[in-house]
């Protein structure tokens, strides 16, 4: 399926703004700093672990400039993790930086080290595009998992997402013996309903990992999107669907011959009634970024009438016909399959 490669930056508004601070996520502490780390003077290919190329590079900085940089960079740590507790922070350095040459977010990686034991941790840079703020947000809301995120300005700050990268774990885990293969399954079709419920689109498997928990009798396992790029912004409904890319087709097989189709719909219902209930836990919260949602334009014109057109088809409803913009289009969608009104 065709996934606008370069889309369009929507900025931060004024409501937004208001919101997020609101909810401690707009933090004036936070240094500006995305556009600075561009000022690399070197960049290597970085390879992973296992010797693999990926899209990542490392880069390197003059000492000066990195001299300005680092304390920025464990302030950044400290606000994220520590509440800007820098005093608790400085023992902490900063061991790596790469920069991901692809997609629209094009982020900077950043690895904190502590001194003390060599312990580090990882969070990304990245341009601060409202609609991958609103995607942030509600999976933080809506999600089985509560995620970490800051911003100030044009910078948006993010926490590494733990867990096995869904390709990495379609070439090598899924045909493993000691494999789940039917939670596994379960999983990803509550996955896909999270997805679509609120219209988070592009989960192809190099989008999203695979958290995996020892439980005392099984291994129990979680799907986290770790890309909202596309939030609400592609016109085609399949887009909204991980089951349609032709990456996960091997897991989608996998449902297709373990499920029937009585059980994939309890499995989507159950989903369904637990998004409900933590819509109405956060009902004030989501009410009112879902209002400052449907006032933005956060895709084109065309796209947004599409999306309308093709949702209106497949439930055979009017619902959306007043749905004008794409947070609009979202609010209907999430109000209509969770039968909220």
């Amino acid at each position: 399926m065709e996934i606008s490669k370069r889309k369009k930056t929507y900025p931060v508004s004024t409501d937004l703004k208001v919101y997020l601070s609101e909810y401690g996520r707009y933090l004036e502490s936070v240094p500006k700093i995305y556009s600075d780390l561009h000022r690399f003077n070197e960049a290597i290919q970085y390879e992973s672990p296992d010797g693999s190329e990926t899209n990542w590079q490392t880069v390197m900085y003059k000492p000066d400039e990195m001299a300005e940089l680092r304390p920025q960079l464990t302030r950044i740590y400290a606000d994220l993790k520590m509440g800007g507790n820098s005093q608790k922070a400085k023992h902490l350095d900063v061991e790596r930086i790469d920069f991901g040459v692809f997609g629209n977010s094009r982020p900077f990686r950043i690895r904190i080290i502590n001194r003390y034991n060599d312990n580090f941790d990882h969070y990304y840079v990245k341009v601060a595009d409202a609609s991958r703020i609103y995607g942030l947000e509600l999976e933080h809301i809506l999600s089985p998992t509560r995620i970490n995120y800051l911003i100030n300005g044009g910078t948006l700050i993010e926490e590494h997402i733990a867990g096995l990268p869904g390709n990495v774990f379609l070439r090598d885990l899924l045909q493993k013996e000691d494999l789940h293969a039917v939670r596994v399954a379960k999983e990803f079709v509550k996955f896909n309903e999270r997805c679509f419920v609120r219209l988070l689109g592009d989960m192809r498997s190099v989008n999203y990992v695979v958290d995996m928990t020892p439980d005392f009798e099984e291994v129990q396992y979680r799907v986290r999107p770790i890309d909202f790029d596309q939030q609400s912004y592609e016109g085609r409904r399949k887009i909204y669907l991980a089951q349609f890319f032709a990456d996960n087709y091997p897991i989608v097989e996998m449902v297709m011959n373990l499920l029937n189709q009585e059980t994939i719909e309890q499995y989507q219902k159950e989903e369904r009634t637990l998004i409900s209930r933590r819509y109405q836990t956060a009902e004030r919260r989501v009410g009112s970024l879902l209002n400052i949602m449907s006032k933005e334009q956060l895709s084109t014109p065309e796209k947004t009438k599409q999306l309308n057109r093709e949702l209106a088809d497949h439930y055979k409803t009017k619902i959306f016909q007043n749905a004008d913009t794409m947070g609009k289009i979202v609010r209907t969608h999430i109000e209509y399959l969770l039968g909220i009104k």
